[in-house]
């Protein structure tokens, strides 16, 4: 009867949240945005390709926007002669198809376009090379829409692909700060200074084992770590993985070795924890270090940038505002009469933490991870501008601001480009203030 009773509340207060935030019809119109924006980012190879999505070719068929394979080896019905057709250099706009479906854009991001370059503006005079080396001018179907940079390079193209990377920088870099955060807030407010108590040994060896841990986890294995950071994103990724799990084996063994010291008088009395104290303390250490201080740190040891170092560095510095969300909240909920009724009935800390307190506390942590991001995604077009942690090969958003600072002419290289980044930026914020008033009891009507 009171797991129906509770379930009926939970559905009663989802339905009621979510009817608050269709009411802010900003916020409710901004998830639709986002979408439209999520559904380019997916589909960004199909709907911007300079090679065709179907094209019949002497009597062949070909899906070269789909395909693996590096080449296409064909025979010439007529003269019998083979043809090699390489997809990353082959000119398919160039050849005598029989039928062709292109993209909806017929570009690809940093596929220069050699007879537009120099900043051709969108609407201006644009010039094609076709299958009889004639140029002429550009047919409606394969102009520049968006106009060109310097290069010829598309800015539709750029923009469209630009959205991926900008997604998924805002998503995994908060995924991985929303773990830490919520973790270590919960644990801060949970806890506070006085509730976990331990014995005086293990409390003791536990701490004594952090910079051991910190020794054999990162320092022994800093050469490792900077060979992964110039190897590739993924390697470094995988190496800082296995650095942390060593990290916490070595204090959790320095903790067991507590508990079994743990049996004489004075090292068997138990003492407080300050759980709060330490993750605040933590928390304040690191909100004095500046994001992009680290991030020029690790371009300077890489030998190539890596979108994988902005995104870990992004995660691992931005938790602290979800701690702090979730840690006073959790300071409230800690003392309401259904935790203390989960004690009574003997569930565990744990299952007490995640399986419930949590979940009644999250409300403001999904307001700051939707702010949060937001602010990734600023990072991230910050970074792009200064050139830093973004691979040369790589088009972002704020890769092509710069471009258009470097020639004040090519106003569409500032306005398009701006434009994504303040769209994006101000739709995450509209839904971070939806969530805030939907999930605010105070703000029922």
């Amino acid at each position: 009867m009171a797991d129906e009773q509770k379930n009926t509340t939970q559905f009663s207060f989802r339905k009621y949240a979510w009817a608050q935030f269709k009411k802010n019809k900003p916020a409710y119109y901004s998830i639709y945005i986002l979408g439209f924006f999520a559904i380019l980012a997916i589909f960004a190879p199909i709907i911007a390709n300079d090679k065709p999505l179907y094209i019949k070719y002497k009597g062949e068929t070909f899906w070269p926007a789909f395909s693996f394979d590096n080449k296409y080896v064909i025979k010439d019905p007529a003269t019998g002669k083979e043809e090699i057709l390489q997809l990353d250099i082959t000119e398919w706009k160039r050849l005598d198809y029989e039928s062709v479906v292109w993209a909806p854009i017929p570009w690809s991001p940093g596929k220069a376009d050699i007879p537009n370059s120099d900043y051709v503006k969108p609407g201006g005079d644009q010039k094609f090379i076709d299958s009889k080396g004639d140029t002429i001018y550009m047919p409606g179907r394969f102009k520049h829409l968006l106009g060109t940079n310097a290069s010829g390079e598309d800015v539709f193209a750029g923009l469209i692909h630009g959205s991926r990377i900008s997604l998924s920088i805002g998503f995994i870099s908060m995924g991985i700060a929303s773990i830490i955060g919520l973790v270590l807030g919960s644990l801060a407010g949970y806890f506070g200074d006085h509730r976990l108590r331990t014995r005086r040994a293990r409390l003791w060896l536990t701490i004594a084992g952090i910079p051991i841990a910190w020794f054999y986890a990162f320092s022994l294995r800093s050469f490792t770590l900077k060979d992964a950071i110039a190897d590739s994103g993924f390697m470094f990724l995988v190496q800082l993985i296995l650095s942390i799990i060593l990290f916490f084996a070595v204090v959790w063994l320095f903790s067991m070795i507590g508990k079994i010291l743990s049996r004489g008088s004075f090292l068997g009395k138990e003492v407080n924890v300050p759980v709060d104290s330490y993750i605040s303390r933590g928390i304040e250490i690191l909100n004095s270090i500046p994001t992009l201080i680290l991030i020029l740190a690790l371009a300077a040891i890489a030998k190539e940038p890596s979108i994988v170092y902005v995104m870990v560095i992004i995660g691992l510095t931005s938790w602290t505002g979800i701690a702090r969300f979730t840690r006073a909240e959790l300071l409230k909920i800690r003392n309401m009469d259904y935790i203390q009724a989960a004690k009574a009935m003997g569930f565990s800390e744990k299952r007490i933490i995640f399986g419930h307190a949590l979940k009644n506390g999250l409300a403001p942590s999904l307001v700051s991870i939707a702010f949060g991001v937001a602010s990734a995604i600023l990072i991230e077009s910050s970074l792009s501008f200064l050139g830093i942690g973004v691979p040369p090969d790589t088009v972002t958003w704020g890769k092509l601001l710069f471009q258009g600072k470097e020639h004040f002419q090519a106003w569409w290289l500032v306005i398009f480009p701006g434009t994504a980044i303040f769209i994006t930026v101000t739709v995450y914020n509209l839904i971070g203030e939806g969530l805030r008033d939907a999930l605010d009891p105070k703000l029922k009507q």
